[in-house]
């Protein structure tokens, strides 16, 4: 399910916004396909990796819940974010793929 968070985020990393370009974005002038879905793969697999830490410091006593709470809920809206891209590439080759020769 597609959250205004998870919208908003994915708009933000596709515009650069709160963040530095991609290296091919700044030398092309834009954002290629291919590099937005390596960014949001990457966002999420750093998201995940931040959630397990605020866990970990959580467990020895060192980070609040609240900052867990934060932590897992972007994580959670990342994932998300990179699951309805994949949806939506599926979809799209699928459609290609009836489409008459």
């Amino acid at each position: 399910m597609m959250t205004a968070l998870a919208a908003a985020q994915a708009y933000a990393s596709t515009q650069g916004i709160g963040g530095a370009k991609p290296a091919a974005a700044a030398a092309e002038g834009g954002l290629d396909f291919g590099s937005m879905v390596k960014s949001a793969m990457t966002d999420a697999m750093q998201a995940s990796k931040h959630a397990e830490n605020q866990i970990k410091a959580n467990v020895a006593g060192k980070a609040e819940l609240i900052d867990v709470v934060t932590s897992i809920s972007a994580a959670e809206a990342s994932l998300e974010t990179v699951m309805a891209v994949r949806d939506q590439v599926i979809s799209a080759y699928q459609e290609i793929m009836r489409m008459p020769i």
